[in-house]
Order: C-alpha cells, then structure tokens, then sequence
C-alpha cells in the first residue's frame, strides 16, 4: 500500500497566497494564543544508524524481544536511552510480527533522516511540566509545510505515538510533534532520590523532569501519570494544543529563512489512539484554528453526563474475573485454565461480600456477567477484557487514575496502594542501579512493569478482606466521602465537551474493544459531537479489540484485525481533503473485515472504506 500522496497541490496553493504575499510574509495567524515558554531546548541530529523513524534498527531489530544495549547498563547515554525507547514504543502499539501487515499492506518503517528538537512544557497552574518534541526530516519541505501533532497512547513516554503519527507523517515530508501529556516514564525512585534528565538518562540531580514532593516517610517509586499532584487528563487537550505550538517554534529555529510558520501557513492534523485519541478530542474542544483536521482512534474519552470509564475500570477490576467464566471461547493468553481457577476464588469472595447472586460458581458468573452488561459491555468487548483481567491491568489502571483525579502526591494514595521495584525473586526491594536505568526507554507509565511492582497495603491491614483495596478503588468513584469527592471532581474535569464547528474529525473505534469500549466512550461521544454540529465521521470496526500488538499472539489474530491500517487509510483521506477540498471527507462506515488467521494479511480482508467519490 502506497500511502505517500503527492503534495504538490498543497505546494502551490501555499507557495503563493492571495495578493503575492510569500508563507514567510503572510498575515496575522488564524489562531492566537499566548505562546507557552519551553524550557531545556535541546536540539540533536539523527542520520544514518541512528535516523528518526526507528533510531537506525529497522523492522528486524524492532521485531526482537531482545532491548538494545546499554554499553553501561547502570549509566546508558542519551542515544541508548533513545534507541531502546523507540524500540519500546514500536513493540508496544503496532503488530510487527511476519504476516502482520506493517509496512506492506499499511505503514511504513523507511528510515527517515532528520533533526529532534525537545523541551520541557508546562500547563499554566501545573506542578510538573510536560514532554515536547518535534522531529523535522530532512526531507520537509518549507514551501508546502506541514505538521502532525501527536500525544502518546497510554501513558508512555514521549515516543508512544511513533508507529502511528511518526509512520505516517515522516513519510509524507511531514514534521511530526509529540507531547507525552502529562504522564509518560519519567519514573522516580524515592528511595535513591533519582530520576530521569531531559535527554532519557538517569540522574539524582539537575533539572529532572519529575522530582516529586513528597513526604519524607514515602518509599518505593513515583511516577508522573500518579503522583505528580496534577491531574494531567483535565488538560489533554492542552498538553496537545501546546505541541502543536512547539512544533511551530521548532521549524521556525529549523528554518529560520522560513519564519515565522503559523496555522495559517503549515498544515496541521492531530492524531492519536487511546489516551492520545483522547487528547485529539479534547484539543478539538478549544477554540481558534489551530488545527486544520483530526483522527482519533479508540479514544479514551467521558462525556459529561454519562458515566465515566473509571466507574466501569472499577467495576471491571472487581467483577470481570468471575464474569468471564461465563464465556467461552476465550482467547489465550491468559491460560484459561489458570484464569479459571482466579475466577472463581473472586466469584466466592464476591458472594460472600454480597456483590454476586447464586449459589454456585456458574450461577455467580453469570450476575457478574450481567452487571457489566448492564453497565453497557457486549459480550465481544467482555471476551477481549480477557487480556486486561488476566494482566491485572484493571487494578493497575484504577490505582494510577484515583491518585491523578485526586491530586494526591506520593505516600498518599487514598487506597493505601503504592509502588516499589522489584527484588530477584519479584518481592518489593530497593531498585538495582541497572533496573532504574532502564525505566525510561521501557517503562509504561503505568506499572506493574519494567521492575516495578504494585503494592496492596490492605493486604497487611486487613488480610481477612481481600476485595478491601478493589471496593475502596470503587468507592472512591460512588462514595461520599472526602476522597471520593476529590476524586470525583477530578473525573468531572476530565469530561470531553463539543468540538469547534468546521473541525473535519473521524473517529475510529473496534466494535470489540474491551479496553476502552465504544458503547461506553465513542458511541456517546459522536452523538454530542453531532449536536453541537460537528463535521465528523465515525468508522465502526468490527472484529478489532484494542492493542493491535497483541496480534502477536496465535489466538488473537485468528479472532482480530489490527486498528492501525484504518488510522492510515483515515489520515490518507483527510489529507487528500486537506491538499484538494474537491475531495470528500471520510462518511461513517461499519467496517466488517476478516482476521487473517497465519495467513499474511491482505488489503482485502481489511475492507477500508473508500474515499467517496471513487
């Protein structure tokens, strides 16, 4: 698949405005805003072995589950840290396996020449600052300039959205902006009083880009999305509004015989999934016109109103192991058999609390099952939460959420959780110099992981209750207690509003996704959108889930199409727009592909719409 198009229509209509007036001498921007100031600007060239696009590994190294090397492994440079947190970045977004698709029925992994230009950035208000940075390649073109602004998936780090806006945008000529929003790996070790230095490497002093202020008796690890004090989902969309801006300022010092570059003179799109899909939709919401178009896929976005995706990550931490025993056919991993024997040990736990109806374990599988039905889960949604309930990633994300809505700082997480690296043998300990090392390039954002252990401090306090820190975590959402309304009020500023009208914006989501379910997130969303009289397009896939590394597992791919491919195909379609309005937008689709099993992928099976009037 060729998705490279030609920009030589954007080449003309830019290289002369109406009046003769050159990009460089063009009028006031169409959006004005003051500019934020960006701290710690370094700017670093990658050529050669080390391009931007995949830090020189190519698609053979980014396939292998062995991390490049730290010559020291206790005190990696600065392009090591880079190297293997690009890596990371790649294996933990696209499905990279042989068959899989990327980079020949959709993407693309050509090195790509170029310069980075990063920096710290903060929210007027914030406690910490968020990453920024823009990568330039070589091949950009000041006379059809353009941009793509992305904020990670998750919470990972800065390169989180590389295989999406990275792929797509290098590849077109395109400048491409990130900010980590707020989250990100910038993990600390409060024991050892270190943390990360803007270049990726490990420092216990200096302008770090997360210190936390904590109290004195906190141990363990701290890291950004948790306990930074902030409540860095409020401000999503500024944390993408803000790239966007650094990236103008980036190509003015890339290009200084081109400056200034506005929106009124680049070509600007926001891109992201998940978290990042999020960020796109709320940086919709703000005004002026800043951005010419967006995609978003499988966003993570509440509307106010509705209930928001924390009450259903609670309810899920604590009924989804027994509801699924209600299913069959469940993909692997998890093994079914182990994932059999939690559930129903949860299922009894949840009777005896009074939270499950039944008498037996089949029975009590079932009330669990229906409650989530009730809330708004499908039962494709429920069988690929498999994968998050066998991963306890529901705990982990209702752990690191509670604290961020709450604004609670390290030490004081109103659940009694907390974090700790990990010894040999996986108890908490202190964290070995090499471990802590490697936090930056591999971790999540949000631990268990990378070393990291999550710590229930109920289980010490009260052995006898061991759904106590999972009803807490629900509570806090529900409750009326002090916390509970802290928390809640953090969730409340969380919630996504109406887009600006004329914004072009395609929303893609997996029919099955049971991470970030359409039914509780992009099906409310696109409705509000509509009213406010939006100009957008809603793609509906079925037989797509949420993590398209997955895919790497046998089962997974029998049972699912990768999201990614649509992203692209939505990206390709806007631009065409963008380049020439003749061109139709994107129109809604319910997209029916066909997973591809161990057969390599073929374009057909994906059964991307296409652009109208084709």
């Amino acid at each position: 698949m060729n998705i490279h198009r030609s920009l030589a229509p954007l080449c003309a209509a830019l290289a002369l405005l109406p009046g003769g007036i050159s990009i460089a001498d063009a009028a006031a921007p169409r959006a004005t805003a003051a500019a934020p100031v960006f701290e710690q600007w370094r700017e670093t060239p990658h050529r050669g072995t080390d391009e931007l696009l995949t830090a020189g590994l190519g698609l053979d190294a980014l396939r292998s589950t062995t991390a490049p090397a730290f010559a020291n492994p206790a005190q990696p440079t600065a392009d090591e840290a880079r190297r293997r947190a690009i890596w990371s970045s790649w294996r933990g977004i696209a499905d990279l396996t042989p068959g899989g698709g990327f980079g020949d029925v959709y993407g693309r992994l050509q090195a790509v020449p170029g310069r980075e230009f990063s920096a710290y950035a903060r929210i007027p208000g914030a406690r910490h600052p968020h990453r920024v940075l823009v990568q330039v390649p070589d091949t950009f073109d000041a006379a059809r300039r353009c941009l793509v602004v992305a904020a990670s998936s998750g919470s990972r780090g800065i390169y989180g959205a590389i295989a999406v806006a990275g792929s797509w945008g290098l590849t077109h000529g395109c400048a491409v902006a990130y900010t980590d929003k707020g989250t990100g790996s910038d993990y600390y070790d409060l024991d050892a009083k270190a943390g990360f230095q803007a270049d990726g490497t490990p420092a216990s002093q200096g302008a770090l880009a997360f210190a936390p202020v904590t109290p004195t008796a906190a141990h363990g690890v701290a890291f950004k999305h948790a306990h930074s004090g902030d409540n860095p989902e409020a401000d999503w969309g500024q944390h993408l509004l803000q790239a966007l801006q650094f990236g103008l300022q980036a190509l003015d010092r890339a290009y200084p015989e081109s400056a200034p570059f506005t929106p009124a003179t680049t070509r600007t799109l926001g891109v992201g999934v998940s978290n990042g899909g999020g960020a796109v939709l709320r940086a919709a919401e703000i005004d002026g016109d800043w951005f010419d178009a967006m995609v978003a896929g499988e966003p993570n976005v509440s509307v106010a109103g509705a209930p928001p995706l924390y009450d259903f990550v609670t309810q899920a931490a604590l009924l989804m192991p027994c509801a699924l025993l209600a299913l069959e056919d469940l993909p692997q991993p998890p093994l079914q058999a182990q994932a059999a024997a939690a559930g129903s040990q949860r299922c009894a736990l949840l009777k005896t609390a009074g939270q499950v109806q039944g008498d037996d374990t089949a029975t009590q599988a079932r009330s669990a099952r229906q409650q989530l039905a009730d809330a708004g889960l499908s039962d494709g949604a429920l069988r690929a939460g498999a994968f998050s309930t066998g991963f306890d990633l529901w705990r982990a994300i209702a752990v690191t959420y509670a604290p961020a809505y709450g604004r609670y700082g390290a030490g004081e997480h109103p659940c009694a959780y907390r974090f700790s690296a990990a010894a040999a043998d996986g108890t908490p300990g202190p964290a070995a110099a090499a471990l802590r090392a490697s936090w930056w390039s591999e971790g999540s954002g949000i631990p268990p992981g990378s070393g990291v252990v999550l710590v229930d401090g109920n289980a010490a306090r009260s052995p006898e209750d061991p759904l106590q820190g999972l009803n807490c975590l629900r509570a806090l959402g529900r409750g009326d207690s002090a916390d509970a309304r802290r928390v809640r009020a953090g969730v409340a500023e969380a919630a996504a509003k109406a887009p600006r009208r004329g914004l072009p914006i395609v929303v893609i989501h997996g029919v099955d996704d049971g991470l970030v379910p359409i039914s509780m997130t992009s099906d409310r969303y696109v409705p509000l959108a509509r009213k406010a009289g939006a100009q957008i397009a809603y793609w509906r896939v079925d037989n797509a889930q949420h993590f398209d590394a997955v895919l790497a597992f046998p089962d997974y791919r029998k049972r699912y199409v990768p999201l990614l491919p649509y992203m692209f195909a939505a990206m390709d379609q806007v631009w065409d727009h963008l380049e020439d309005p003749t061109r139709a937008l994107p129109q809604d689709a319910r997209i029916q592909p066909t997973p591809r099993a161990e057969a390599p992928l073929q374009r057909e099976q994906l059964s991307i719409p296409a652009a109208p009037g084709r």
